[in-house]
């Protein structure tokens, strides 16, 4: 079992998924830039991570920046936003009358992706929850700002079963401090990094070695 100082954080999930390199690069050799969308994206959960807010809508009890984490899985951050649906068969929740289902949902700037990224943090969002809770989640949101529509996502045991697969890999590489040697996509065009990642690309020295021998005036 982990310490909670060990615990990694659950954010950098979708780092992970979209990229192993970005995410050991922003949370082991702590590098970091931001770009349009970066910011963009900042500026979204900025508003959604309110941790004073509860808003009562109906049955439905909405709050922000609830902080979750799982020994389990060794794992700790917030859910932009955790619903509490009252439900016959749902559980009980301190400070609240009755039963509820609880739905997390997670925001995202841009439009749905082709890949996962966002499901698999959505998940281990949900995996917290219901280690903390006790609960069952079956499903969950993801809110996209583009389209302004949420997209719902079946916590299905496929999903479950990747998102704890990644977690371990991820405490893996942390553990040998290890960054992996890139591997270009398309999508290395967006990546707020692609400024550091990209002269190393086919080096197996880390972007804090090729910075620090470039701001000496060595040849990179």
């Amino acid at each position: 079992m982990l310490r909670e100082e060990d615990y990694l954080m659950l954010s950098g999930l979708q780092h992970f998924a979209f990229c192993r390199r970005q995410w050991a690069l922003i949370h082991i050799e702590q590098q970091w830039a931001e770009n349009f969308r970066t910011a963009d994206g900042r500026l979204m959960h900025d508003r959604a991570h309110d941790s004073d807010f509860r808003e009562k809508r109906g049955d439905v009890i909405i709050t922000r920046a609830m902080q979750v984490s799982s020994a389990a899985l060794g794992i700790s951050g917030e859910c932009d936003i955790v619903e509490f649906h009252k439900a016959a068969d749902g559980i009980r929740v301190n400070g609240l009358d009755g039963t509820y289902q609880v739905i997390p949902v997670e925001y995202k700037r841009g439009k749905p992706k082709e890949d996962d990224c966002d499901a698999v943090q959505l998940c281990a969002q949900a995996l917290c929850l219901e280690e903390m809770l006790c609960c069952e989640i079956p499903q969950a949101y993801l809110y996209y700002g583009e389209t302004r529509r949420r997209q719902t996502v079946a916590l299905d045991a496929v999903l479950r079963k990747r998102t704890a697969d990644m977690i371990a890999e991820m405490h893996e590489l942390f553990r040998r401090q290890h960054t992996p040697k890139a591997r270009r996509t398309k999508a290395c065009n967006a990546c707020s990094l692609k400024d550091v990642c990209l002269p190393v690309l086919e080096k197996k020295r880390s972007a804090a070695d090729y910075l620090a021998e470039a701001l000496k005036g060595g040849d990179p």
